[in-house]
């Protein structure tokens, strides 16, 4: 199986979580993924461009993804709401011919080649976790977890809707508690491992979104976690960035360590702390893992 891929990191992994793409791609090399840059590619335009200009949203997607087509590989990324906009957008293409030719007649007046809807839209964790060999996979595993409490936090926008994804989704997912078992970490089973983590709302109402943040690092932690991981850089920013500013709305200390999934595993790899940019996380995640030995 090829595992050579467009990669499309997403608008947050360019500015803000710049140490999420930092860690892909690391990680990516050192498992024998190939990742070839989008040059031309824009933002997916998110949720927000979906309800406001629908049409609009859908010939944004199909210029992606058709310079994705053009290099002759699926696209993956790092981003839970990119992967929704992209899957959504591919799943109609596919499955609604007639929708597809209006939208290349609109993409390919602005000189933009038109989508033959051939590709598949994945994500570097499923493709970490279900496309590389697990004897490579646990061979890549230098300093493994010891037994560490990781809270698995997939979000919403990688499970639901659960038919537009090339890969297992809603409450079958599984792909992070299997990734922490290959690490040699326990999965935390909590109720707040599926729930949004409020970015979304970031703007509309500030504190409904720091209290879900808390609500979810709070029922982690209270499940015994000792870090967090997600697989997406908006959760991220939520989880991580935004955690103080959610002690601040709960009255309560969460103190949870929340780095993205392939930052983890980078460290389990013995890839530098440096190079996955472990100094910008908002939650230092040294003492966790000091405990345990992993680092």
């Amino acid at each position: 199986m090829s595992l050579e891929f467009a990669y499309y990191p997403g608008c947050a992994a360019k500015q803000v979580q710049k140490e999420a793409d930092w860690a892909a791609r690391a990680v990516a090399q050192e498992l024998g993924i190939t990742l070839h840059s989008m040059p031309q590619a824009s933002c997916c335009g998110a949720v927000s461009l979906r309800e406001s200009k629908p049409a609009f949203a859908l010939a944004v997607a199909a210029r992606i993804l058709s310079e994705a087509e053009a290099q002759g590989h699926p696209l993956v990324t790092i981003c839970n709401t990119c992967l929704q906009t992209l899957s959504y957008a591919n799943h109609r293409f596919k499955t609604e011919p007639d929708l597809l030719d209006k939208i290349n007649h609109v993409i390919v007046q602005a000189g933009v080649r038109p989508y033959k809807a051939s590709i598949q839209v994945y994500h570097l964790l499923w493709v970490i976790t279900d496309q590389v060999d697990p004897a490579v996979l646990q061979k890549k595993i230098q300093r493994p977890l010891k037994g560490l409490k990781v809270a698995p936090f997939y979000g919403c926008h990688n499970l639901r809707p659960e038919e537009i994804f090339d890969a297992k989704a809603g409450e079958k997912a599984d792909h992070l508690d299997r990734l922490i078992q290959q690490m040699g970490g326990t999965p935390v089973a909590y109720d707040g491992h599926d729930k949004c983590c409020g970015f979304h709302v970031m703007l509309s109402d500030a504190t409904e979104m720091r209290s879900m943040v808390a609500k979810n690092c709070l029922s982690a932690k209270g499940a015994g976690a000792e870090v967090m991981i997600t697989p997406c850089t908006l959760c991220d920013m939520a989880m991580g960035a935004y955690q103080k500013a959610a002690e601040d709305v709960v009255g309560q200390e969460i103190d949870l360590p929340e780095l993205n999934f392939a930052q983890l595993l980078g460290i389990t790899m013995n890839i530098s702390t440096e190079t996955l940019g472990i100094r910008r996380l908002h939650v230092d995640p040294h003492s966790a893992l000091a405990e345990r030995g992993v680092i």
